[in-house]
């Protein structure tokens, strides 16, 4: 599964020149799609009334199954998305991210747009080069971010429409950091050897972030003890 790094992430977001319309489009698209975690069509979909500012900023689409969910919007992408839709003006029902003719952007479209950008962020980021970055990439990026900062599956999986949280365990095992992390916490020696210390506690130091809890999740602590278990039977 190909994912980005949040340095990968941040040379991607950083490559659309602000000085044209495009350009503005492209900056504004790219951030929604690298924190929502939208689908392709989701975020090619979205009219300006999809869109909530203030307390609460969110967007709304329309997911698989014709289920409407919200997604919510960290503050510095609310700030950019705002200033792109002031800029634009128009009526509710018009896209949020318009073609060059002002209709929706194609699924087509959008993959040119990240292809068009990957191609200027690995001037400046090397390690994109052997990526294939589509948008769903984008998708998995946003869900690997959440991860990291400790957000339990179960939300995650609210987050990216999931069904249930099966599809959403992938990302638990695609990213050899947080299996590295896991290990190197639950095998370290403790000074004061206990009852309680013998067993096996998974204390990850999991950063915290807008939509994070400070403590490690069931989902994070089963992961560890999977991990370990395989360590020591190797």
């Amino acid at each position: 599964m190909e994912f980005l790094t949040e340095e990968e992430t941040a040379a991607l977001v950083a490559a659309p020149n602000p000085g044209t319309w495009i350009g503005r489009r492209d900056k504004a698209l790219l951030l929604v799609a690298v924190q929502t975690g939208l689908r392709n069509s989701e975020i090619t979909s979205l009219r300006q009334q999809d869109v909530g500012f203030g307390t609460g900023a969110h967007v709304r689409c329309l997911g698989k199954g014709r289920k409407m969910r919200c997604t919510p919007l960290r503050a510095d992408v609310a700030a950019v998305l705002k200033e792109w839709l002031s800029q634009q003006g128009g009526a509710a029902a018009d896209p949020v991210f318009p073609s060059s003719t002002g209709g929706h952007l194609s699924a087509d479209a959008f993959q040119r747009v990240v292809s068009r950008h990957i191609k200027t962020a690995c001037r400046t980021c090397p390690s994109l080069l052997p990526k294939k970055v589509t948008p769903h990439t984008l998708r998995h990026a946003a869900a690997m971010a959440l991860l990291h900062r400790g957000v339990d599956l179960s939300v995650i999986a609210l987050w990216l429409g999931h069904e249930s949280t099966e599809t959403t365990q992938i990302y638990l095992h695609a990213d050899m950091q947080l299996k590295e992390r896991a290990l190197a916490h639950a095998t370290s020696p403790v000074s004061h050897p206990t009852a309680s210390s013998r067993r096996i506690l998974c204390s990850l130091s999991w950063r915290t972030c807008d939509y994070a809890a400070k403590r490690p999740t069931e989902n994070q602590r089963s992961f560890t003890t999977d991990v370990v278990q395989h360590h020591h039977a190797a």
